[in-house]
């Protein structure tokens, strides 16, 4: 672990000092938010109890690099007669199991240098919804965002291309879920063979290894969620390991095309195969599309958005023995991306090429869709929200399309804003499905905030 931490560190003080061209440099830049709402934390006995927040966000910017800072307290005015005023001790004293990491790592809001794909050193830290690894047929866009706003968590994503130093040969790429308990960890290491060639296409080729783990595959968040299978509440930890090769076929930011294919192995003994490409058309829609072979027992993308929430149902699912037969499966995606991502919208929908057993409830056997839809301040225009629908075992219940609407083993979140002058009215709502209780758990809250 040690050594990890060190690795993170390195590579974190390596792209700092080398990372960012003096042409580039910008002045330093200081923004600040103050909201006041209310959010909903369970009592000691799992009731739900309302508590107001306060906070202020400042936020620094010097070039490429960003931070922003938390400072929230929840309270209560006048919790009983005799009591004034009541803060919430779970902002700023570790309570239940949590260490002094849990609670403050997530003060800072953010630090942000470079972008993924873009810049050839990036690092991302904090609240982040998109971890993924490689071609995402092992880690897809992974979130550690489940349990706001009771617990916000504190991951990291950087990488490192050779390309920093001329060395155009080979990259790394490291993250967590979770910096204080490092609990979903993951790593791609790639190579350029033929990068120092002038053949084009194959010249930048990637050939990458990927793993990926959960070392508490039954505590997420701070939460216990061992299924009511009689199974011990530790569980051990867990991997998924695979190789792939990319191809970028065509470059530039109008008509990018890039073909791959990937192998994954998990603990069952289980693996799957894929081959697919991906692209842009006018710098606007995306697309992409793959075949995929599969191991039975297999979960394409295992570590995916929503793996907190499934984390122990998936555990549980790996202890049984993979079987010998296979099958195709396939993966379709569609956007578009207007006016450098003023407007967002993606919808990926994979499953298998066969019918679902008799009886069978399992995610593998049934496709799944997931959604998003983004739509940033436009001008004057007050509005603006970030969507997502996440929905599993399509057709398992009343066939597919009525199952697309109906809301179980749905995973929906929501957020709604509205901006007069500097302050902006906040609606957010989330709703996820518990497979072990067979029912959704809610939040929601409501905020004003005010930026200077």
């Amino acid at each position: 672990m040690r050594v990890l931490i060190a690795v993170f560190l390195s590579l974190a003080v390596i792209g700092t000092a080398f990372g960012e061209d003096a042409a580039e440099k910008k002045a330093f830049s200081f923004t600040g938010g103050i909201n006041l709402g209310s959010d909903v934390f369970p009592d000691a006995s799992g009731e739900p109890e309302t508590w107001t927040r306060l906070g202020f966000q400042p936020d620094f910017g010097f070039g490429k690099i960003g931070v922003g800072i938390d400072l929230t307290i929840h309270f209560k005015l006048y919790p009983t007669p005799d009591t004034p005023l009541e803060l919430y001790e779970g902002d700023w004293i570790p309570q239940d199991g949590k260490s002094i990491l849990d609670v403050y790592l997530p003060k800072i809001l953010y630090v942000r240098y470079g972008l993924k794909g873009e810049d050839p050193f990036f690092a991302k830290l904090g609240s982040i919804s998109d971890l993924s690894l490689g071609n995402g047929f092992i880690m897809s866009d992974y979130s550690n965002m489940h349990f706001m706003p009771q617990q916000r968590i504190f991951g990291l994503d950087v990488g490192l291309d050779g390309a920093l130093f001329n060395f155009p040969y080979a990259g790394i790429e490291l993250l967590t879920g979770n910096l204080a308990r490092f609990d979903v960890i993951g790593a791609r290491v790639f190579a350029r063979p033929l990068a120092g060639t002038e053949l084009p296409i194959v010249k930048g080729a990637q050939v990458g290894f990927t793993v990926a783990a959960d070392r508490t595959p039954y505590e997420k968040g701070g939460i216990e969620y061992a299924p009511d299978t009689g199974e011990p509440v530790s569980a051990d930890a867990i991997a998924v390991w695979g190789a792939d090769v990319t191809v970028p076929i065509l470059g530039g930011k109008a008509f990018p095309l890039a073909a791959f294919t990937e192998l994954a192995f998990e603990p069952n003994d289980s693996f799957g195969w894929m081959i697919g490409l991906g692209g842009r058309l006018v710098g606007i829609f995306t697309y992409g599309a793959q075949l995929r072979v599969l191991q039975d027992g297999f979960i394409p993308s295992y570590f995916d958005a929503n793996y907190d929430i499934y984390a122990a149902q998936k555990y549980v699912y790996m202890q049984g023995d993979a079987g010998s037969d296979f099958y195709t499966g396939w993966l379709a995606s569609l956007g578009a991306s207007l006016s450098d991502d003023l407007l967002v919208f993606k919808v990926t929908l994979d499953g298998p090429f066969k019918a679902a057993p008799s009886g069978s409830k399992d995610q593998v056997d049934y496709p799944h869709l997931r959604s998003v839809l983004r739509l940033d301040q436009l001008g004057s225009f007050p509005f603006f929200f970030d969507a997502s629908y996440e929905k599993y075992k399509l057709g398992a219940e009343y066939g597919f399309f009525r199952d697309l609407v109906d809301p179980t083993d749905a995973v929906i979140g929501l957020a709604v804003n509205y901006k007069t002058g500097a302050s902006v009215l906040t609606l957010s709502y989330d709703a996820k499905w518990d497979p072990a209780a067979e029912e959704f758990v809610v939040t929601s809250s409501l905020q004003a905030s005010m930026k200077f």
